[in-house]
């Protein structure tokens, strides 16, 4: 058996006796870690923002509204039953936006920020793309990325037997999920 310099593991050598193949240069062990480094990094910035926030939704943290303020704010964009809305908004975004940061359950957590996302931007809509709707855009877009990419290694999903080994199709069936509820809600405010 050979080593290839780009990994720390013996190169592939096929049944037929033939040369065997080298490992790609993407899968050596220095640039998984560079990966799962800056996962760690892109769902510690995007989790702790959105639970900051959701924080505020919730409980009136860090200046704030608080749930009946918040309310009061969704029933001015024409979401029915306003304060049930923004307890939903306050757990998905508080509690997404953690399971984002510490990477556990990590395409349901980046789902529900992404529908959530979806809401903010189309209440702030009427603010223009960089009058305020770019935020949530961002926002959102990343959480389907982490959605759709997985926690990566540095993560409580790297323990979780199902999670360990992500699939593309959980964070897809999620986000369809999402999208749907999204639509939804958007709709029922505009009625």
């Amino acid at each position: 058996m050979s080593y290839s310099p780009y990994d720390n593991g013996p190169e592939h050598v096929p049944e037929n006796g033939s040369a065997p193949a080298p490992r790609s240069p993407r899968s050596a062990a220095h640039v998984l870690l560079a990966h799962d480094v800056g996962l760690l990094v892109i769902r510690l910035g995007v989790g702790l923002v959105v639970a900051g926030r959701g924080a505020q939704h919730l409980f009136g943290w860090w200046g704030g509204l608080g749930i009946d303020k918040t309310a009061v704010a969704f029933a001015q964009f024409g979401y029915p039953a306003p304060k049930a809305m923004a307890v939903i908004a306050g757990i998905a975004e508080t509690f997404g936006g953690l399971g984002l940061a510490v990477g556990l359950l990590t395409p349901l957590a980046g789902a529900a920020v992404a529908g959530t996302m979806a809401n903010a931007v189309a209440a702030s809509t009427p603010l223009g793309y960089f009058g305020g709707m770019e935020f949530p855009v961002l926002i959102g877009v990343g959480a389907a990325g982490l959605a759709l990419s997985g926690a990566g290694r540095i993560s409580l999903d790297a323990f979780l037997p199902v999670l360990r080994s992500h699939r593309l199709i959980y964070g897809i069936a999620l986000l369809v999920l999402a999208a749907i509820l999204a639509t939804v809600t958007i709709l029922l405010s505009k009625n």
